[in-house]
Protein backbone atom coordinates (compact mmCIF):
# COMPACT_ATOMS: atom_id res chain seq x y z
CA UNK A 1 0.00 0.00 0.00
CA UNK A 2 0.83 3.37 -0.79
CA UNK A 3 1.37 6.03 1.35
CA UNK A 4 -0.37 8.84 -0.50
CA UNK A 5 -1.93 8.65 -4.18
CA UNK A 6 -2.55 11.36 -6.09
CA UNK A 7 -5.08 11.46 -8.60
CA UNK A 8 -3.89 13.87 -11.32
CA UNK A 9 -0.16 14.98 -12.16
CA UNK A 10 -0.81 18.35 -13.04
CA UNK A 11 1.06 21.44 -10.97
CA UNK A 12 -1.05 20.87 -8.05
CA UNK A 13 -0.35 17.08 -8.04
CA UNK A 14 3.07 17.37 -8.85
CA UNK A 15 4.07 20.09 -6.64
CA UNK A 16 2.13 18.07 -3.47
CA UNK A 17 4.14 14.60 -4.89
CA UNK A 18 7.36 16.37 -4.58
CA UNK A 19 6.91 17.94 -1.29
CA UNK A 20 5.56 14.09 0.11
CA UNK A 21 8.47 12.46 -1.53
CA UNK A 22 10.92 14.94 -0.26
CA UNK A 23 9.64 14.18 2.89
CA UNK A 24 10.23 10.47 2.97
CA UNK A 25 6.44 9.29 1.85
CA UNK A 26 5.66 6.54 -0.34
CA UNK A 27 3.75 8.21 -3.57
CA UNK A 28 2.08 7.25 -6.20
CA UNK A 29 1.13 9.82 -8.79
CA UNK A 30 -1.54 8.59 -11.44
CA UNK A 31 -2.85 10.74 -14.62
CA UNK A 32 -4.87 9.72 -17.63
CA UNK A 33 -2.96 11.40 -20.24
CA UNK A 34 1.36 10.84 -20.27
CA UNK A 35 3.19 14.22 -20.19
CA UNK A 36 4.22 15.87 -22.32
CA UNK A 37 0.53 16.94 -22.67
CA UNK A 38 -0.93 20.40 -23.77
CA UNK A 39 -2.92 22.33 -22.15
CA UNK A 40 -5.41 25.01 -22.31
CA UNK A 41 -4.08 28.01 -20.02
CA UNK A 42 -3.13 31.78 -20.06
CA UNK A 43 0.95 30.48 -19.92
CA UNK A 44 1.77 33.31 -17.43
CA UNK A 45 3.57 32.64 -14.39
CA UNK A 46 3.18 35.68 -12.35
CA UNK A 47 5.40 36.61 -9.62
CA UNK A 48 3.99 34.97 -6.42
CA UNK A 49 3.83 31.70 -8.41
CA UNK A 50 7.56 32.07 -9.11
CA UNK A 51 8.06 32.56 -6.06
CA UNK A 52 6.55 29.54 -4.19
CA UNK A 53 8.68 27.23 -7.28
CA UNK A 54 11.57 29.47 -6.02
CA UNK A 55 11.06 28.30 -2.59
CA UNK A 56 11.09 25.01 -3.92
CA UNK A 57 14.23 25.57 -5.47
CA UNK A 58 13.03 24.93 -8.76
CA UNK A 59 12.63 28.50 -10.44
CA UNK A 60 15.84 28.60 -12.18
CA UNK A 61 14.12 26.04 -14.62
CA UNK A 62 11.65 27.99 -15.10
CA UNK A 63 13.51 31.07 -15.50
CA UNK A 64 15.33 28.67 -18.05
CA UNK A 65 12.62 28.47 -20.02
CA UNK A 66 10.02 31.35 -20.06
CA UNK A 67 10.06 34.91 -21.15
CA UNK A 68 10.41 37.13 -18.96
CA UNK A 69 7.29 39.38 -17.96
CA UNK A 70 7.13 42.77 -16.25
CA UNK A 71 3.40 43.38 -15.41
CA UNK A 72 0.34 43.56 -17.00
CA UNK A 73 -1.80 45.78 -19.62
CA UNK A 74 -5.60 45.83 -19.17
CA UNK A 75 -7.70 47.99 -21.79
CA UNK A 76 -10.87 48.83 -21.93
CA UNK A 77 -13.30 48.52 -25.11
CA UNK A 78 -13.03 52.32 -25.61
CA UNK A 79 -9.43 52.59 -26.26
CA UNK A 80 -8.06 53.18 -22.70
CA UNK A 81 -5.77 51.55 -20.90
CA UNK A 82 -3.74 50.90 -17.39
CA UNK A 83 -0.29 48.77 -16.84
CA UNK A 84 0.73 47.55 -13.76
CA UNK A 85 4.42 47.58 -13.50
CA UNK A 86 5.68 44.51 -10.90
CA UNK A 87 7.22 46.53 -8.24
CA UNK A 88 10.94 46.39 -6.80
CA UNK A 89 12.09 44.04 -9.82
CA UNK A 90 9.81 41.31 -9.98
CA UNK A 91 8.83 39.99 -12.60
CA UNK A 92 6.89 36.72 -14.52
CA UNK A 93 7.28 33.97 -16.79
CA UNK A 94 5.71 32.92 -20.18
CA UNK A 95 5.76 29.57 -19.93
CA UNK A 96 3.97 27.16 -22.58
CA UNK A 97 2.03 24.84 -19.97
CA UNK A 98 3.27 21.56 -21.70
CA UNK A 99 6.84 22.63 -20.40
CA UNK A 100 5.90 23.51 -17.19
CA UNK A 101 4.03 20.83 -16.29
CA UNK A 102 6.60 18.06 -17.54
CA UNK A 103 9.16 20.03 -15.61
CA UNK A 104 6.76 20.13 -12.14
CA UNK A 105 6.24 16.50 -13.21
CA UNK A 106 9.89 15.12 -13.43
CA UNK A 107 11.10 17.00 -10.78
CA UNK A 108 8.18 14.85 -8.77
CA UNK A 109 9.60 11.78 -10.25
CA UNK A 110 13.27 12.79 -9.66
CA UNK A 111 12.16 13.02 -5.58
CA UNK A 112 10.93 10.03 -5.53
CA UNK A 113 7.63 9.78 -7.00
CA UNK A 114 6.07 6.62 -9.22
CA UNK A 115 4.10 7.93 -11.66
CA UNK A 116 1.34 5.94 -13.79
CA UNK A 117 0.71 7.56 -17.08
CA UNK A 118 -2.59 6.35 -18.84
CA UNK A 119 -4.38 5.21 -15.40
CA UNK A 120 -8.14 6.87 -15.53
CA UNK A 121 -9.75 7.12 -12.40
CA UNK A 122 -12.92 5.80 -12.37
CA UNK A 123 -14.32 6.68 -8.61
CA UNK A 124 -13.12 6.97 -5.14
CA UNK A 125 -12.63 3.56 -2.70
CA UNK A 126 -15.15 4.55 0.49
CA UNK A 127 -15.06 2.46 3.46
CA UNK A 128 -17.15 2.90 6.69
CA UNK A 129 -15.86 3.09 9.60
CA UNK A 130 -16.62 3.99 13.44
CA UNK A 131 -16.44 7.73 12.25
CA UNK A 132 -18.10 8.17 9.35
CA UNK A 133 -17.09 7.22 5.48
CA UNK A 134 -13.21 6.95 5.11
CA UNK A 135 -11.46 7.10 1.61
CA UNK A 136 -8.96 4.30 1.19
CA UNK A 137 -7.82 4.77 -2.70
CA UNK A 138 -9.47 5.15 -5.82
CA UNK A 139 -10.56 2.19 -8.48
CA UNK A 140 -8.78 3.17 -11.84
CA UNK A 141 -8.96 1.88 -15.75
CA UNK A 142 -6.30 0.67 -17.84
CA UNK A 143 -5.90 -1.27 -21.10
CA UNK A 144 -9.38 -1.96 -20.94
CA UNK A 145 -9.29 -3.69 -17.54
CA UNK A 146 -9.89 -2.25 -13.71
CA UNK A 147 -8.61 -2.60 -10.53
CA UNK A 148 -7.71 -0.73 -7.23
CA UNK A 149 -5.03 1.55 -5.72
CA UNK A 150 -4.61 1.71 -2.13
CA UNK A 151 -3.41 4.52 0.07
CA UNK A 152 -3.63 5.94 3.74
CA UNK A 153 -3.84 9.27 1.85
CA UNK A 154 -6.08 10.04 -1.51
CA UNK A 155 -5.18 13.58 -3.14
CA UNK A 156 -7.69 14.61 -5.80
CA UNK A 157 -5.54 17.06 -7.76
CA UNK A 158 -7.45 15.79 -11.06
CA UNK A 159 -8.76 19.24 -12.20
CA UNK A 160 -11.81 21.62 -12.41
CA UNK A 161 -13.75 17.97 -13.65
CA UNK A 162 -12.35 16.11 -10.84
CA UNK A 163 -13.69 12.66 -10.95
CA UNK A 164 -13.25 12.12 -7.47
CA UNK A 165 -15.25 15.18 -6.18
CA UNK A 166 -17.85 15.23 -8.74
CA UNK A 167 -18.55 11.12 -7.90
CA UNK A 168 -18.21 12.05 -4.14
CA UNK A 169 -20.97 14.75 -4.62
CA UNK A 170 -18.33 17.44 -3.91
CA UNK A 171 -18.88 19.22 -6.82
CA UNK A 172 -21.10 20.81 -9.51
CA UNK A 173 -21.45 22.95 -11.77
CA UNK A 174 -23.46 25.87 -10.49
CA UNK A 175 -26.38 27.18 -13.10
CA UNK A 176 -25.07 30.97 -13.28
CA UNK A 177 -22.16 32.22 -14.44
CA UNK A 178 -21.61 29.98 -17.89
CA UNK A 179 -18.90 31.14 -19.25
CA UNK A 180 -16.22 29.55 -21.31
CA UNK A 181 -13.18 30.14 -22.43
CA UNK A 182 -11.50 29.35 -26.18
CA UNK A 183 -7.88 29.33 -26.30
CA UNK A 184 -5.73 29.17 -28.96
CA UNK A 185 -1.55 29.96 -30.40
CA UNK A 186 -1.74 32.15 -33.05
CA UNK A 187 2.16 33.36 -35.16
CA UNK A 188 2.81 36.37 -36.87
CA UNK A 189 0.99 38.47 -34.16
CA UNK A 190 2.34 42.16 -34.02
CA UNK A 191 2.93 42.60 -29.93
CA UNK A 192 3.16 46.11 -27.65
CA UNK A 193 6.34 46.06 -28.08
CA UNK A 194 6.44 46.08 -32.14
CA UNK A 195 3.26 48.37 -32.52
CA UNK A 196 3.06 51.96 -32.48
CA UNK A 197 -0.38 53.38 -32.04
CA UNK A 198 -1.63 56.89 -31.99
CA UNK A 199 -4.75 58.50 -31.30
CA UNK A 200 -5.22 59.19 -34.83
CA UNK A 201 -4.84 55.00 -35.61
CA UNK A 202 -7.70 54.46 -33.21
CA UNK A 203 -9.78 56.70 -34.03
CA UNK A 204 -9.53 55.61 -37.82
CA UNK A 205 -10.35 51.69 -36.57
CA UNK A 206 -13.54 53.38 -34.27
CA UNK A 207 -14.75 55.83 -37.27
CA UNK A 208 -17.00 53.00 -38.60
CA UNK A 209 -19.34 53.35 -35.32
CA UNK A 210 -22.61 55.04 -36.49
CA UNK A 211 -22.89 57.27 -33.19
CA UNK A 212 -20.20 60.14 -33.16
CA UNK A 213 -17.48 59.46 -30.16
CA UNK A 214 -15.63 62.05 -28.41
CA UNK A 215 -11.49 61.20 -29.46
CA UNK A 216 -9.88 58.22 -27.95
CA UNK A 217 -6.69 58.92 -26.34
CA UNK A 218 -4.40 56.10 -26.64
CA UNK A 219 -1.89 56.11 -23.05
CA UNK A 220 1.81 55.78 -23.66
CA UNK A 221 1.63 52.69 -22.07
CA UNK A 222 0.84 51.37 -25.45
CA UNK A 223 4.13 52.20 -26.99
CA UNK A 224 6.07 50.50 -24.27
CA UNK A 225 8.89 48.40 -25.51
CA UNK A 226 8.50 46.06 -22.37
CA UNK A 227 6.99 42.46 -22.30
CA UNK A 228 3.37 42.57 -20.96
CA UNK A 229 0.79 40.53 -20.44
CA UNK A 230 -2.33 41.53 -21.77
CA UNK A 231 -6.29 41.38 -20.34
CA UNK A 232 -8.36 43.16 -22.58
CA UNK A 233 -12.05 43.68 -20.80
CA UNK A 234 -14.68 44.04 -22.69
CA UNK A 235 -18.35 43.81 -22.19
CA UNK A 236 -19.40 40.51 -20.71
CA UNK A 237 -15.95 39.13 -22.09
CA UNK A 238 -12.32 39.41 -22.24
CA UNK A 239 -9.40 38.47 -24.29
CA UNK A 240 -6.21 37.30 -22.88
CA UNK A 241 -3.01 38.23 -24.90
CA UNK A 242 0.45 36.60 -23.90
CA UNK A 243 3.50 35.74 -26.19
CA UNK A 244 5.03 32.90 -24.98
CA UNK A 245 8.32 31.13 -26.23
CA UNK A 246 9.40 30.43 -29.54
CA UNK A 247 7.41 33.25 -31.29
CA UNK A 248 3.76 32.10 -31.12
CA UNK A 249 0.98 33.70 -29.48
CA UNK A 250 -1.45 32.58 -26.52
CA UNK A 251 -4.55 33.92 -26.64
CA UNK A 252 -7.64 33.15 -24.63
CA UNK A 253 -11.56 34.52 -24.85
CA UNK A 254 -13.43 33.91 -21.80
CA UNK A 255 -17.22 34.70 -22.73
CA UNK A 256 -20.29 33.68 -21.60
CA UNK A 257 -22.57 30.89 -23.06
CA UNK A 258 -25.51 28.76 -23.27
CA UNK A 259 -26.42 25.14 -24.40
CA UNK A 260 -28.01 26.36 -27.58
CA UNK A 261 -24.94 29.18 -28.17
CA UNK A 262 -23.66 28.09 -31.82
CA UNK A 263 -20.24 30.16 -31.37
CA UNK A 264 -18.95 27.36 -29.93
CA UNK A 265 -19.80 24.58 -32.94
CA UNK A 266 -16.81 26.80 -34.55
CA UNK A 267 -14.63 28.14 -32.18
CA UNK A 268 -12.05 29.19 -34.77
CA UNK A 269 -14.63 31.54 -35.98
CA UNK A 270 -15.60 32.53 -33.22
CA UNK A 271 -11.95 33.77 -31.98
CA UNK A 272 -10.71 34.60 -35.19
CA UNK A 273 -13.83 37.05 -35.44
CA UNK A 274 -13.70 38.29 -32.10
CA UNK A 275 -9.74 39.45 -32.45
CA UNK A 276 -11.13 40.92 -36.24
CA UNK A 277 -13.78 43.34 -34.22
CA UNK A 278 -11.44 44.65 -31.57
CA UNK A 279 -10.08 47.90 -32.51
CA UNK A 280 -7.34 47.40 -30.58
CA UNK A 281 -6.54 44.08 -31.28
CA UNK A 282 -6.90 43.85 -34.86
CA UNK A 283 -4.78 45.46 -37.03
CA UNK A 284 -1.95 43.09 -34.95
CA UNK A 285 -3.96 40.40 -35.56
CA UNK A 286 -4.41 41.20 -39.42
CA UNK A 287 -1.46 38.95 -40.73
CA UNK A 288 -2.18 36.18 -37.70
CA UNK A 289 -2.72 32.62 -39.08
CA UNK A 290 -3.88 29.98 -36.04
CA UNK A 291 -1.27 27.37 -35.55
CA UNK A 292 -3.51 24.40 -34.17
CA UNK A 293 -7.50 24.20 -33.83
CA UNK A 294 -8.74 26.30 -30.80
CA UNK A 295 -9.43 24.34 -27.37
CA UNK A 296 -13.01 25.07 -26.00
CA UNK A 297 -13.01 24.63 -22.11
CA UNK A 298 -16.50 25.09 -20.16
CA UNK A 299 -18.34 25.60 -18.08
CA UNK A 300 -15.44 27.17 -15.88
CA UNK A 301 -17.55 27.71 -12.70
CA UNK A 302 -18.01 25.14 -9.71
CA UNK A 303 -18.64 25.03 -6.46
CA UNK A 304 -17.17 22.89 -4.71
CA UNK A 305 -17.97 21.74 -0.99
CA UNK A 306 -15.05 20.23 0.32
CA UNK A 307 -16.58 17.82 2.76
CA UNK A 308 -14.34 16.21 6.23
CA UNK A 309 -14.04 13.05 4.45
CA UNK A 310 -11.24 11.34 6.57
CA UNK A 311 -8.77 9.03 3.63
CA UNK A 312 -9.57 12.43 1.03
CA UNK A 313 -7.78 15.77 0.31
CA UNK A 314 -8.66 18.18 -2.69
CA UNK A 315 -5.69 20.28 -4.46
CA UNK A 316 -5.84 22.91 -7.52
CA UNK A 317 -9.19 23.19 -9.73
CA UNK A 318 -10.30 19.74 -7.93
CA UNK A 319 -10.79 22.43 -4.80
CA UNK A 320 -12.13 25.11 -6.14
CA UNK A 321 -11.49 26.61 -9.99
CA UNK A 322 -10.34 30.12 -10.50
CA UNK A 323 -11.15 31.89 -13.50
CA UNK A 324 -8.07 32.58 -15.96
CA UNK A 325 -7.92 36.33 -15.54
CA UNK A 326 -4.36 36.98 -13.55
CA UNK A 327 -2.59 33.72 -13.83
CA UNK A 328 -3.24 33.19 -9.88
CA UNK A 329 -4.91 29.85 -11.42
CA UNK A 330 -1.27 28.59 -11.10
CA UNK A 331 -0.90 29.68 -7.74
CA UNK A 332 -3.60 28.49 -6.33
CA UNK A 333 -2.52 24.88 -7.97
CA UNK A 334 1.28 25.32 -6.85
CA UNK A 335 0.20 26.49 -3.54
CA UNK A 336 -2.44 24.90 -2.77
CA UNK A 337 -0.70 21.54 -3.83
CA UNK A 338 1.92 22.02 -1.39
CA UNK A 339 -0.53 22.89 1.50
CA UNK A 340 -2.67 19.74 0.31
CA UNK A 341 0.87 17.75 1.02
CA UNK A 342 1.69 19.70 4.43
CA UNK A 343 -1.85 18.24 5.24
CA UNK A 344 -1.16 14.79 4.41
CA UNK A 345 2.09 14.57 6.16
CA UNK A 346 0.12 15.74 9.45
CA UNK A 347 -2.55 12.93 8.67
CA UNK A 348 -0.16 10.44 8.47
CA UNK A 349 1.95 10.92 11.43
CA UNK A 350 -0.81 11.93 13.61
CA UNK A 351 -4.31 11.05 11.88
CA UNK A 352 -7.59 12.62 10.70
CA UNK A 353 -8.75 14.61 13.40
CA UNK A 354 -8.59 18.55 12.69
CA UNK A 355 -6.46 18.10 9.62
CA UNK A 356 -9.31 19.45 7.39
CA UNK A 357 -10.30 22.14 9.39
CA UNK A 358 -6.27 23.11 9.75
CA UNK A 359 -6.20 22.94 5.82
CA UNK A 360 -8.93 24.90 5.30
CA UNK A 361 -7.45 27.12 7.49
CA UNK A 362 -4.36 27.32 5.72
CA UNK A 363 -6.21 27.92 2.47
CA UNK A 364 -8.15 31.04 4.09
CA UNK A 365 -5.04 32.94 5.22
CA UNK A 366 -3.00 32.09 2.29
CA UNK A 367 -5.55 32.82 -0.51
CA UNK A 368 -8.27 34.94 1.08
CA UNK A 369 -6.86 37.95 -0.26
CA UNK A 370 -6.41 36.81 -3.56
CA UNK A 371 -10.02 35.12 -3.80
CA UNK A 372 -11.15 38.87 -3.25
CA UNK A 373 -9.20 40.29 -5.52
CA UNK A 374 -9.88 38.08 -7.98
CA UNK A 375 -13.78 38.55 -7.76
CA UNK A 376 -12.93 42.28 -8.01
CA UNK A 377 -10.95 41.59 -11.35
CA UNK A 378 -13.94 39.83 -12.57
CA UNK A 379 -16.32 42.69 -11.52
CA UNK A 380 -14.52 44.47 -14.56
CA UNK A 381 -15.98 41.95 -16.88
CA UNK A 382 -19.28 42.69 -16.08
CA UNK A 383 -18.29 46.75 -16.03
CA UNK A 384 -15.45 47.47 -18.45
CA UNK A 385 -16.62 50.78 -18.25
CA UNK A 386 -14.52 50.73 -14.83
CA UNK A 387 -11.53 50.52 -16.76
CA UNK A 388 -11.84 53.65 -19.17
CA UNK A 389 -12.95 55.94 -15.85
CA UNK A 390 -9.94 54.98 -14.40
CA UNK A 391 -7.59 55.10 -17.21
CA UNK A 392 -8.74 58.55 -18.23
CA UNK A 393 -9.05 60.02 -14.55
CA UNK A 394 -5.73 59.01 -13.69
CA UNK A 395 -2.87 58.89 -16.88
CA UNK A 396 0.19 56.54 -16.39
CA UNK A 397 3.87 57.54 -16.89
CA UNK A 398 5.58 54.82 -17.81
CA UNK A 399 8.52 55.20 -15.56
CA UNK A 400 6.13 55.60 -12.47
CA UNK A 401 6.17 51.91 -11.17
CA UNK A 402 4.73 52.36 -7.86
CA UNK A 403 2.38 54.98 -8.87
CA UNK A 404 0.78 52.32 -11.70
CA UNK A 405 0.86 49.85 -8.95
CA UNK A 406 -1.38 51.72 -6.43
CA UNK A 407 -3.31 53.04 -9.30
CA UNK A 408 -4.05 49.37 -10.01
CA UNK A 409 -4.71 48.40 -6.31
CA UNK A 410 -7.24 51.66 -5.97
CA UNK A 411 -9.34 50.43 -8.74
CA UNK A 412 -9.57 47.20 -8.37
CA UNK A 413 -10.11 48.33 -3.95
CA UNK A 414 -13.04 50.34 -5.56
CA UNK A 415 -14.27 47.24 -7.42
CA UNK A 416 -14.45 45.08 -4.23
CA UNK A 417 -18.08 46.14 -3.29
CA UNK A 418 -19.73 45.48 -6.70
CA UNK A 419 -17.73 42.35 -6.96
CA UNK A 420 -19.14 41.07 -3.78
CA UNK A 421 -22.36 41.38 -5.32
CA UNK A 422 -21.11 39.84 -8.92
CA UNK A 423 -23.29 36.24 -9.96
CA UNK A 424 -19.68 34.84 -9.81
CA UNK A 425 -18.41 32.08 -8.15
CA UNK A 426 -18.16 32.07 -4.07
CA UNK A 427 -15.85 29.80 -2.73
CA UNK A 428 -17.78 28.11 0.19
CA UNK A 429 -16.69 25.26 2.93
CA UNK A 430 -17.72 22.52 4.76
CA UNK A 431 -17.86 23.02 8.70
CA UNK A 432 -16.00 20.14 9.93
CA UNK A 433 -17.91 20.18 13.62
CA UNK A 434 -22.02 20.39 11.86
CA UNK A 435 -20.85 19.77 8.06
CA UNK A 436 -23.14 23.47 7.35
CA UNK A 437 -21.81 25.60 4.40
CA UNK A 438 -19.56 28.47 5.51
CA UNK A 439 -18.05 31.30 2.95
CA UNK A 440 -14.39 31.76 2.51
CA UNK A 441 -14.50 34.84 5.06
CA UNK A 442 -16.54 33.38 8.17
CA UNK A 443 -14.37 32.39 11.47
CA UNK A 444 -17.35 31.23 12.99
CA UNK A 445 -19.92 28.97 11.97
CA UNK A 446 -23.26 30.39 11.45
CA UNK A 447 -25.08 26.79 12.17
CA UNK A 448 -22.96 25.42 15.03
CA UNK A 449 -21.14 28.81 16.18
CA UNK A 450 -17.68 27.03 16.46
CA UNK A 451 -14.63 28.93 16.03
CA UNK A 452 -12.60 28.34 12.77
CA UNK A 453 -8.53 27.94 13.89
CA UNK A 454 -6.71 31.09 11.90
Amino acid sequence: MDDVLIVGAGPAGAIAGLVLARAGARVRLVDRADFPRDKLCGDTVNPGTLACLRRLGIGEAVDARGLRVDGMLVTGERGAAIQGRYPGGLFGRAILRRDLDWLLLQQAVQAGCQFDPHVAVRDAIVDASPHGPVVVGARVGHSGSTRELHARVTIAADGRRSTVAFGLGLARHPDVPRRWAIGAYFESVRHVSDTCLTPETVNAETAERAEPKPSLRVPRVLRCTSVLGEMHVRRGRYIGVAPVPGGATNVCLVKPSHPADGDLRDPAVLLTRELARDPLLRDRFAHARLIAPPVVLGPLAVDVRPAAIDGLLLGGDAAGFIDPMTGDGLRFAIDGGALAASAALDALAHGWPGVHARLAARRRREFGGKWRFNRALRALVASPRAVDVAAAAAPLAPSAAQAEKDELEDLFGELESEAASAPEEAVHYECPNCHGIVNEDDTVCPHCHVTFEG
